[in-house]
């Protein structure tokens, strides 16, 4: 099975797909409570439950892990250095983390890598979520998405359609891959 991560401390969605692209577990885990998650190794520990789960209720046996490479640079505008000084160390811990629990490698793929493997076009002025959130509801008939009484997806719902586009290009990856053997 592939496993496709969207991480991030605040919410980290995860996509598993069978060999033959179909979806079997779309989900995102909430993190952002700091009562229940006050440090970064709550956290982790949160994860660890929720793939353990993952994998001994479900008996998915992952082995192929994607995951949405860290942002690589600085860009005024949007994260801090901060920021993304901890995403990269959270991705760093969960990658570890996968790699022990699956004894399977993670790979990296860039969003931008992602979407363009699954076809979707972002242009000028357009923002990258809503529009593969829109790739999903449009091409992914079992994937439903919630909304607040504004109109708007309710949290997660980003973070699953993300993780979806990872899993599908690590699909896509793994279909070459096989295909040559």
């Amino acid at each position: 099975m592939i496993l496709g991560l969207d991480i991030s401390t605040s919410i980290t969605g995860a996509t598993v797909l069978d060999y033959s692209g179909q979806v079997l577990y779309c989900e995102a885990w909430d993190l952002r409570n700091k009562r229940y998650f006050p440090d970064i190794f709550s956290k982790v520990q949160r994860f660890k439950q929720v793939m353990g789960n993952l994998y001994q209720i479900n008996k998915y046996p992952i082995d192929s892990i994607f995951i949405e490479q860290s942002l690589m640079a600085f860009r005024p505008g949007f994260s801090s250095a901060k920021t993304i000084l901890t995403l990269a160390k959270f991705n760093g811990i969960l990658s570890y983390v996968c790699q022990q629990d699956f004894g399977v490698e993670p790979q990296y793929i860039g969003a931008s890598t992602a979407r363009k493997s699954c076809g979707i076009k972002i242009s000028k002025g357009e923002k990258a979520k809503d529009v593969v959130l829109q790739y999903v509801l449009d091409n992914e008939s079992n994937f439903v998405v919630e909304y607040t009484k504004h109109g708007n997806p309710k949290p997660g719902s980003y973070d699953r359609a993300d993780s979806l586009i990872i899993a599908r290009a690590g699909y896509n990856l793994w279909k070459e891959k096989n295909s040559k053997s």
